[in-house]
C-alpha cells in the first residue's frame, strides 16, 4: 500500500529540527558517496507552464525518489514520490509545497551553522515571502540573534512578516528602508527574492559577514553583484554541477572565467570536515543554495516514517505488484 499525504498533514508532521538533522544528515551521506543525486531538469512550454523535476537516491537511508513541480501563472504545484530503495515499493505520495519551503530553509541553517561566525547576532534578509520565513526560522535553530533586519518592496507585506517573525521567533525583526539599510553591518545576509537583477551589492558587505543566497536558481538571474561574489574568500554551493547550469550569481560573475569555479566547493565537504567553512573571522563567506533533490528525500523519508508511526495519511492501493505475475 502506498502511502498519500497532504499539505496539512506534513505541517503536522514536519518541524524545523526534523528538516535540519535529516538535511545535514543528508551532506555528510552526499560527502561520503552514499547519496546520489541528478540535478534539476526543466521541461518548458510554449505557454510558459513549465515541469521541473529532480531525482535522489540515499543507500544509507534505504530510499529514493524524486520531487516534480509545475510552475505556471496560476503558481506552482509540487509532490515528492517516494521509493524504497532496497525494493522499488512506492512508499508514499507527499504533497511537497511546506516541505520544499522547510527543507530549504534547513540547508541555509547547515550552511548557517558551520559557515558563519558562532557569535554572528545581527541578520539582515531581503525578501519577505514564504520561504523567507523558513530561512529565518532555520537560523535561528542554529544562533542566537539578537535582531533581524528585513526588506521587502512590498512596505505593508515587510511589516506583516517582521511582526510574524517577530512573535514567532521571539527576536526583534525591524522593517528595514532599503536593501543597504537592511544589511549594512550586518554579521548575516539571506537573500530571498525572485529578482532577476542583483539586490544584493558587494560593497555593503561588511567584513566577517556570511552570505546565504537562495533566490534565484536560473541561469538569467541573479540576486548578488560580481563584487558580492568576488568578496567571497570561502564559497560554497550544495552541488557544483547543478551549480554549473543553475547559479546565475555565479554564471553571471564568474563569465568565460573558468578557472573560477576551481575555487567554489560543495557543502558537504564543509558538513563532512574536509574543509574549514571559514579561514578568518573577517573572512566573508557564501552559501549559494539552488536547492538538491536529496534534500527532498531526506526529509520526505523522515515524514513518511514518522507518518506511519503515528497512522497519518491515507493509504491506497497504487503500485502494487500482482503476486500470480511473480
Amino acid at each position: 500500500m502506498t502511502l498519500l499525504l497532504s499539505e496539512d498533514d506534513v505541517r503536522v508532521l514536519l518541524d524545523m529540527p526534523t528538516a535540519l538533522e535529516a538535511v545535514e544528515e543528508s551532506f555528510r551521506r552526499q560527502a561520503s558517496g552514499d547519496d546520489w543525486c541528478q540535478p534539476r531538469r526543466r521541461l518548458v512550454l510554449p505557454d510558459r507552464v513549465v515541469l521541473n523535476y529532480m531525482a535522489a537516491a540515499d543507500r544509507t537511508g534505504g530510499y529514493m525518489g524524486a520531487k516534480l513541480y509545475t510552475a505556471a501563472r496560476g503558481g506552482a504545484r509540487f509532490l515528492v514520490v517516494l521509493y524504497r530503495a532496497g525494493t522499488g515499493e512506492l512508499a508514499a505520495l507527499i504533497e511537497a509545497d511546506y516541505l520544499g519551503q522547510m527543507r530549504t530553509g534547513a540547508a541555509t541553517g547547515v550552511a548557517t551553522k558551520y559557515m558563519s561566525r558562532e557569535n554572528s547576532r545581527v541578520c539582515g534578509i531581503l525578501g519577505t515571502g514564504t520561504q523567507a520565513r523558513t530561512q529565518l526560522e532555520a537560523i535561528a535553530q542554529v544562533r542566537r540573534f539578537e535582531q533581524v533586519r528585513a526588506f521587502g518592496r512590498d512596505p505593508v507585506r515587510r511589516a506583516d512578516f517582521c511582526r510574524d517573525m517577530s512573535e514567532r521567533l521571539g527576536v526583534v525583526v525591524t522593517p528595514a528602508t532599503s536593501a543597504e539599510d537592511a544589511v549594512s553591518g550586518v554579521d548575516m545576509v539571506i537573500t530571498a527574492t525572485r529578482s532577476s537583477q542583483p539586490v544584493l551589492l558587494g560593497a555593503w558587505l561588511a567584513p566577517g559577514v556570511h552570505v546565504n543566497a537562495m533566490g534565484a536558481n536560473m541561469a538569467e538571474k541573479r540576486e548578488l553583484d560580481s563584487e558580492a561574489v568576488a568578496r567571497a574568500g570561502t564559497l560554497a554551493v550544495d552541488s557544483i554541477e547543478q551549480a554549473r547550469t543553475e547559479s546565475g550569481d555565479l554564471i553571471h560573475a564568474f563569465g568565460n572565467d573558468e578557472s573560477r569555479w576551481e575555487n567554489v566547493c560543495e557543502l558537504a565537504q564543509i558538513v563532512s570536515g574536509k574543509i574549514p567553512g571559514r579561514k578568518t573571522d573577517q573572512e566573508v563567506t557564501l552559501f549559494k543554495s539552488n536547492g538538491i533533490a536529496i534534500w527532498d528525500i531526506a526529509v520526505a523519508s523522515r515524514v513518511f516514517e514518522r507518518a506511519e508511526k503515528e497512522d497519518v495519511g491515507r493509504k491506497i492501493p497504487f503500485g502494487e505488484l500482482d503476486s500470480a505475475a511473480r
